[in-house]
């Protein structure tokens, strides 16, 4: 189980516990990495001193390796690097509008960038700008993912970069990791399995929701804040899909004022990252507005526990999950797994072939 991603990170399996916002909390990242995995903090929806918060809980509960998730477009992402400088932190993960300024600052302190894409072109650029190494996420992965499907973008991906690449999007077990493995990736992240865990901090009837699900349930829409999301379908999805534009935009004002009071932005520091944002390309000024509303619907069903009235963001592989071990069994259960899948296929290769007896 040693490749690239395990000798870059520190830890034992090239597992990753992506990060979800109002799900990989402290006491989830600090099981993922005493498992042997690696987790990274959902700080995107976290202030400054709440990811410091998070850096301190997790210290005090693992001695082993772990990472910090943000976006660098926030008001406050210039604090969370320092903090992720000040304490060491061994990775860091983000999505859009990287700044060449902090990954500049985070590699000069050794610590790892690790940023998701979703398209190969995503890829290639990720990497001249600095990825140590890469998430690719295809269409079946939860909350933001693109068009993709895994079995196609991965290998896309992996003819075009030499980083390490950690596939993302309808991962769950054994048989998936030795399957990415062979296909060239150095290692598998997992967010949708994570959540359905013990030690998720999710309300029990939210998690209800997810062991219940078909895989037909879960499905892609562009909704919520202008960008393709795969949810499950809900009375909040359905709600939403019927809202009309204005009613929308609406929906985001409000919610954008709720989430710049919760990270202690001001309006006006919200609206020039925002302005920020837009001006890269890669969101329009209408995406950048409503950008807002997604963590505050996915807080509804996350943190409050009213996934009626919430959004639940979800892996596709979440229609074939019914059960929620405790993180320390899922890991060693993956690795149990992968072991029993290679040693089958060393068998199956070294075994006479039936049909050419049958030939004979």
């Amino acid at each position: 189980m040693q490749t690239r991603l395990t000798d870059m990170l520190g830890c034992r399996y090239p597992i990753i516990q992506t990060a979800m916002g109002w799900v990989a909390e402290a006491k989830l990242v600090a099981a993922t990495t005493n498992a042997g995995g690696f987790g990274f903090l959902a700080g995107a929806v976290m202030t400054a001193q709440e990811v410091e918060q998070g850096i301190l809980e997790i210290r005090a509960l693992t001695d082993g390796p772990f990472g910090v998730n943000f976006h660098m477009y926030m008001a406050q992402a210039p604090e969370i690097v320092d903090l992720c400088v000040k304490y060491g932190v061994r990775a860091v993960s983000y999505s859009r509008s990287p700044v060449p300024a902090l990954i500049e600052k985070l590699k000069a302190a050794g610590i790892v960038c690790i940023p998701t894409v979703g398209a190969t072109k995503h890829a290639v650029k990720a990497v001249t700008l600095g990825a140590d190494a890469l998430v690719v996420q295809g269409s079946e992965g939860g909350g933001h993912t693109g068009a993709v499907a895994s079995t196609i973008l991965l290998p896309d991906v992996l003819a075009k970069v030499q980083v390490p690449v950690i596939a993302a999007g309808g991962y769950r077990d054994g048989r998936g990791l030795v399957a990415a493995l062979a296909m060239g990736a150095d290692g598998i992240a997992m967010g949708t399995r994570f959540l359905m865990t013990a030690e998720s901090p999710v309300p029990e009837l939210t998690k209800a929701n997810y062991t219940n699900a078909a895989p037909e349930q879960i499905q892609i829409s562009t909704k919520l804040d202008g960008l393709p999301q795969r949810m499950i379908d809900n009375p909040c999805l359905d709600k939403l899909n019927h809202t009309s534009t204005l009613g929308m935009w609406l929906l985001a004002v409000k919610n954008g004022l709720a989430f710049s009071r919760g990270a202690n932005a001001s309006l006006l520091s919200s609206l020039k990252s925002a302005w920020a944002i837009s001006r890269t390309g890669d969101l329009s000024w209408a995406q950048t507005l409503m950008a807002a509303n997604a963590p505050m619907m996915i807080q509804e069903a996350m943190v409050s526990g009213h996934p009626d009235r919430g959004i639940l963001p979800s892996g596709q592989v979440a229609g074939i999950i019914s059960d929620l071990p405790t993180v320390e069994a899922l890991i060693a259960s993956i690795v149990a797994e992968a072991d029993q899948a290679i040693h089958e296929l060393k068998a199956r290769a070294a075994a006479p072939s039936t049909f050419n007896q049958t030939q004979d």
